[in-house]
């Protein structure tokens, strides 16, 4: 359930990112997908913690083929592709690597593994895939605005996350504080 429900996570992002106009918070541009992209982190670690990292890999793998397909089928140039599969590998792969490598309680290594991947992925997508350098759908004065809001959301779904975590017995280990 745990690999269907991350999967599900990604290809829906794509999908809300692609049918609904960003969200504009105040300053920040905020695609709706992003919410979705938070709790990605935190379905990968639940993932890792099940089956293993070298498992993870191969799901990751899979993820990032999903998302290519999924966001070019829904219509997104082939830049916003790369744009998206670079920040997928680069994020993902950051979150797993951090993940496995704390020595914390589980609550923590998703909360730390996760707001990095958060950062990892808002900064890269943004800046390769929509900024002047990339498909140019945000002018320069606006690429802080569009990272930063990515980047607020990602880390509150980690800290509202890791909170329902606390209270579901979701993995054998306990979530000390």
């Amino acid at each position: 359930m745990r690999i269907f429900l991350y999967l599900l996570a990604i290809v829906l992002a794509n999908v809300i990112t692609a049918n609904f106009a960003p969200l504009i918070l105040g300053i920040f541009i905020i695609p709706y997908g992003s919410f979705l992209i938070g709790a990605t982190f935190i379905l990968r670690d639940l993932v890792q913690n099940k089956y293993g990292k070298k498992k993870t890999y191969l799901f990751i793998g899979l993820a990032l083929l999903l998302s290519a397909i999924s966001s070019y089928l829904l219509g997104d140039t082939l830049w916003i592709v790369f744009a998206s599969a670079v920040s997928f590998a680069v994020s993902e792969t950051s979150d797993t690597e951090i993940y496995s490598r704390i020595k914390a309680s589980i609550s923590m290594r998703i909360l730390y593994s996760g707001v990095v991947g958060g950062i990892l992925d808002s900064t890269i997508f943004v800046i390769v895939g929509l900024s002047p350098l990339g498909a140019g759908f945000v002018p320069w004065d606006a690429v802080w605005m569009a990272i930063l809001g990515q980047i607020i959301i990602k880390i509150v779904m980690q800290f509202l996350g890791v909170m329902v975590l606390q209270f579901t017995p979701i993995t054998k280990e306990r979530f000390a504080n």
